[in-house]
């Protein structure tokens, strides 16, 4: 006679399953192609439960991680960052899509422990992960080669967008008058592109050359904004106007 234990075949599986949006781990008992039975195990292999973590999320996609607008900022600041640094070997870590996904192991997979479930993802703060691929002396450089912000001579300050082909920053026009030249990031190579906006925020120019705007665009652009916010300050000399947030800048006290 011939026993059933001696032919089956226990096996355990460690799986995120999409149904649950978690890790499951079972104990199966097969007798050939035929699944006799599964439980649920109470303890796991830590190791092969990390590993089906990040499988799952390899499979859902890394933008379902709770990504805050400063983290994305930082991510496309440490993008630009080693896409233009100069220096060899380059130290800015590769922080694109592409090589975060290839590399959970390394940088996210330290932050999940205790982890099993994709709710349990909402609970990650995504700018400090990534800010912890560089240490404190980068992040220091980093702040002055890829600035979060410009400060503008209205005295607002304008986020940087790094997201496109070059870093932009949308700002009103009547906030930089009085600025001789286009600013520039890392170490002065790379000059901002200024999408210079209406007062109701529309563009009105695209430049990163703001000398040859002064001297030969904004004529023109003043002449029809003028038309069409007259109660707006609209100098002839922008280069000696005050900057101003509002309609009409502040009158000296």
């Amino acid at each position: 006679t011939t026993n059933l234990g001696d032919v089956t075949d226990a096996r355990e599986r460690i799986q995120c399953c999409p149904r649950e949006h978690a890790v499951v781990a079972l104990r199966e008992e097969w007798l050939g192609a035929l699944k006799l039975s599964e439980r649920r195990l109470e303890r796991a292999d830590p190791g092969r439960l990390m590993a089906a973590l990040l499988d799952g999320i390899r499979e859902i996609g890394l933008e379902r991680l709770p990504w805050s607008k400063e983290a994305r900022q930082l991510q496309q600041r440490l993008c630009f960052a080693r896409r233009t640094e100069t220096r060899e070997p380059n130290p800015w870590p590769d922080a694109s899509d592409e090589a975060l996904n290839a590399t959970l192991e390394q940088w996210l997979a330290p932050w999940l422990t205790g982890m099993t479930r994709r709710d349990h993802l909402a609970r990650l703060d995504t700018h400090a992960i990534l800010l912890s691929l560089i240490d404190w002396n980068l992040q220091q450089r980093l702040n002055a080669y890829a600035p979060t912000h410009l400060v503008v001579p209205s005295g607002s300050r304008i986020p940087i967008d790094y997201g496109g082909d070059a870093p932009s920053v949308a700002v009103r026009l009547q906030e930089v008058f009085g600025l001789q030249a286009t600013r520039t990031i890392a170490e002065g190579r790379v000059a901002l592109t200024l999408e210079l906006l209406s007062p109701a925020h529309r563009p009105v120019q695209i430049t990163q050359d703001l000398v040859s705007f002064w001297a030969r665009g904004y004529p023109d652009v003043k002449k029809d904004l003028k038309g069409r916010y007259p109660k707006h300050y609209w100098p002839d000399d922008p280069l000696s106007a005050a900057p101003t947030a509002r309609a009409k800048p502040r009158k000296p006290s």
